[in-house]
């Protein structure tokens, strides 16, 4: 199968990686040429533009940034190229994003499969993301085969915007569940429990969520480096899902804080660490005492 990839950041170039390990023959293109060099010494090809790296590919695949760069590539740089072309886009876009990008791409003669993942780098080098679309059936299913070695059950959602929601709604659950616990583990620390004894309470209850621990050991050393998904992306997807919570007539004014906090990681020079790292914003006036 001959593949573009648009977007070789951390998730594009595991996902890239993964593709040339299964024996794909794939191009690559990405805003910082010097970022797909790894991927060339693993035999990839680079192309000198978007244009250039759709112009013979079966499936064309984007994991950009945000929504509008995004569009700015496949509608303004890949263009006429986009006819006949399949369309996986993979990078996290609001769901109205989304759909007015199919449309664009639709016009084109090119076709739209959005299919957001949950997961991170290593579950892109093994192949066992979780996938989820939203775009036409048989679009779907002319995509199985690629997909399945992105993802051991792809799942099939919906029409162009159900995938991103689902998207959005997950990664809501990252940022609050990773708000709630960094503020415990601050309060129990600041009150003299013990971290493991607390630990074995809340693993033995209802309460309990594995990333908790899958992030407990970056907290209490505070070494939020080599990111799998960094604060900046947390941050951008968070306000995409309180934008789409707000234009379904939903009351997310309880995220309104998160929202806040995360808005101040630029300054803490957080964006390129760890999401995790916003355990150093709810440290609060406690931060200056060193690592929690």
């Amino acid at each position: 199968m001959t593949i573009a990839l648009l977007g070789t950041g951390l998730l594009g170039s595991a996902i890239a990686t993964r593709l040339l390990a299964c024996g794909h023959s794939l191009s690559v293109w990405n805003r910082n040429p010097h970022r797909a060099q790894p991927l060339v010494e693993l035999g990839a090809r680079q192309a000198a533009s978007p244009a250039a790296a759709a112009a013979e590919a079966d499936w064309l695949i984007t994991v950009l940034s945000d929504g509008p760069s995004t569009h700015a590539v496949l509608i303004d740089q890949v263009g006429e190229q986009l006819k006949g072309r399949r369309v996986l886009q993979i990078g996290t876009i609001g769901p109205g994003e989304s759909q007015h990008l199919s449309e664009a791409v639709i016009a084109l003669g090119g076709s739209y499969l959005e299919a957001p993942v949950l997961g991170s780098r290593p579950e892109a080098l093994e192949g066992t993301l979780q996938l989820m679309t939203g775009g036409p059936t048989e679009l779907m299913q002319q995509a199985l085969p690629l997909l399945r070695q992105l993802s051991q059950e792809p799942v099939h959602l919906g029409a162009v915007g159900s995938a991103m929601t689902a998207k959005l709604a997950l990664n809501q659950l990252i940022a609050s569940l990773t708000h709630a616990f960094s503020l415990s583990l601050h309060l129990v620390q600041q009150g003299g429990v013990a971290v493991e004894p607390f630990m074995a309470l809340l693993r033995g209850s209802a309460l309990y969520a594995p990333t908790f621990d899958k992030k407990l050991q970056r907290e209490l050393s505070g070494d939020y480096a080599n990111p799998n998904f960094p604060t900046a992306h947390l941050r951008k997807d968070l306000d995409l899902f309180i934008s789409a919570a707000q234009q379904a007539g939903l009351n997310s004014e309880g995220l309104s804080g998160l929202a806040a906090l995360l808005q101040r990681s630029s300054a803490a020079g957080l964006d390129n660490l760890d999401y995790c790292a916003l355990h150093k914003l709810t440290a609060g006036r406690t931060a200056a005492a060193g690592p929690a």
